[in-house]
């Protein structure tokens, strides 16, 4: 037989730990989740953000490097050219393989 919440002495805290245990079920199921993906995010970026610096920066040490190396033997203008036309050439040769590897060959 259910308790007269007026002469139960414990009425206000079960009323309050089912309460708490609603909330925290609540919590649970999306607060939880919705925090854990939004740090995947945020660190999926940071990431990202990680790897495409390193590329800028990697590509023109890349640059420097080549036209130091053929500034030995030429100009430093056509040091600085023939470093863009190299670096461009491998990127038109990746780009090549990568459409080569885009379609099988039977659709060519």
């Amino acid at each position: 037989m259910p308790s007269n919440p007026l002469t139960d002495p414990d009425w206000a805290q079960k009323t309050v730990d089912a309460i708490d245990r609603w909330v925290g079920l609540v919590r649970d199921r999306t607060t939880r989740p919705l925090i854990a993906l939004v740090r995947g995010v945020v660190f999926a970026v940071l990431i990202l953000t990680g790897v495409v610096l390193v590329a800028v920066l990697g590509l023109i040490a890349l640059t420097r490097g080549l036209q130091a190396a053929l500034d030995a033997g030429m100009s430093r203008d056509a040091a600085v050219w023939s470093s863009y036309l190299i670096i461009g050439g491998i990127f038109l040769l990746v780009g090549l393989v990568v459409a080569r590897k885009k379609r099988p060959d039977e659709d060519l």
